[in-house]
């Protein structure tokens, strides 16, 4: 077994107001989440359970969260194997399902990757192919901590490899 990493996150709530939760409406979701020496960020629940629109709510961090790390793992793997990486943007989406009783949780989380390349070619100059930027892809999600430890399905969607300077791929 490796080597094990601790995370530290330190939430506040800020939200009790001068009744705290005297009732469901008289609080906000308002809170603050800090990591040693980062910036705070401002946190709240999602506008659906009264937070804050102008706040992160949990949710979507989660999304990014799972985002990210393929992102990092991917930009790994391709400087790894030879391959050039000049652009990688990714819209996630997740989806959360919830129950009658109140309690939910995710179904899925889909990553749309849109991946911009130097060349077509890697540094040592073999080809590089859709499906081999599809397998860095599968690797990354293979190795990604996050999308490794959540109970729903992370599944990918990447959209057709772009070249520095060529034109965008047409998709019918």
């Amino acid at each position: 077994m490796g080597p094990l990493h601790t995370y530290n996150a330190t939430v506040t709530w800020t939200g009790a107001g001068p009744s705290g939760t005297r009732t469901y409406t008289s609080y906000s979701r308002d809170h603050d989440v800090e990591f040693s020496g980062k910036p705070t960020l401002a946190g709240s629940s999602d506008v659906a359970f009264r937070g804050d629109p102008a706040r992160y709510n949990p949710e979507e961090l989660l999304v990014g969260a799972v985002s990210q790390c393929h992102m990092l793992w991917f930009l790994h793997l391709a400087a790894a194997d030879g391959v050039v990486v000049t652009g990688y943007v990714d819209n996630a989406v997740g989806t959360m399902r919830i129950e009658a009783a109140g309690a939910g949780q995710f179904t899925q989380v889909v990553l749309h990757p849109v991946v911009t390349l130097g060349s077509a070619a890697r540094a040592d100059g073999r080809d590089i192919t859709d499906a081999d930027v599809l397998a860095l892809h599968r690797k990354a999600h293979e190795h990604c901590f996050i999308a490794r430890s959540v109970s729903f399905p992370v599944r990918h969607d990447p959209a057709p490899v772009r070249v520095e300077g060529e034109p965008v791929p047409v998709t019918t």
